[in-house]
């Protein structure tokens, strides 16, 4: 695919007053500093398209940004917010659980991963929380232009292994960079092919 066109269309928090015309969307979703922001702005070929910060938890609403003028890339609040209260940090979670359960244009969720750590708690719940709902996802690690290959692939084995332990068929997944652009082809081709197969009743 190529990304002709890409720009931001509406923020908010909850899907009452979020953008409604039955285009297809696809989710992007991250622990902390995960690295989301800049993985969007390779994506779709812009620099500052999704505001990057040095703070963690700078996204806290559900942002949309169309791609093409044919479909939605939708940034949502990550999960992991060490800094928030607990009051924002469930109305957060509310927030996005409540998109991903009842947005029927939602095609998928990209979980992004942080390729240099260990398989973490929250990254486990979340997943394992969107298998026990039927929502749609692949897996996403960020980051792998900062460890050796070898090591990367280790890394990324032992977190499929993890999740082995609660999932028969482990999810598909793809490696990126926002710094190398490893990984734009396959996320975008994956899209594309999604896209064909889209349906809304």
């Amino acid at each position: 695919m190529q990304v002709k066109t890409a720009r931001f269309v509406s923020s908010g928090p909850d899907l009452s007053v979020l953008t409604m015309d039955n285009r297809p969307e696809y989710a992007f979703i991250g622990r902390s500093n995960v690295g989301k922001s800049s993985l969007i702005n390779m994506l779709c070929n812009q620099r500052k398209l999704a505001k990057t910060s040095s703070t963690p938890g700078k996204t806290k609403l559900i942002n949309h940004f169309i791609v093409n003028e044919s479909w939605y890339l939708v940034d949502l609040p990550g999960y992991g917010f060490a800094r928030l209260s607990h009051t924002e940090r469930e109305r957060i979670d509310r927030m996005v659980r409540n998109y991903l359960l009842k947005r029927d244009q939602l095609m998928c969720v990209f979980v992004l991963i942080d390729s240099r750590l260990e398989p973490q708690k929250a990254d486990m719940e979340f997943i394992d929380w969107l298998g026990e709902n039927g929502v749609p996802f692949v897996i996403i690690f960020t980051k792998t232009d900062k460890e050796a290959m070898r090591q990367v692939n280790r890394n990324v084995k032992g977190f499929m292994q993890a999740l082995s332990q609660n999932w028969e068929e482990l999810p598909q997944y793809f490696l990126s960079s926002s710094e190398t652009r490893a990984g734009r082809e396959e996320i975008l081709s994956f899209i594309e092919v999604t896209n064909s197969q889209f349906k809304i009743n």
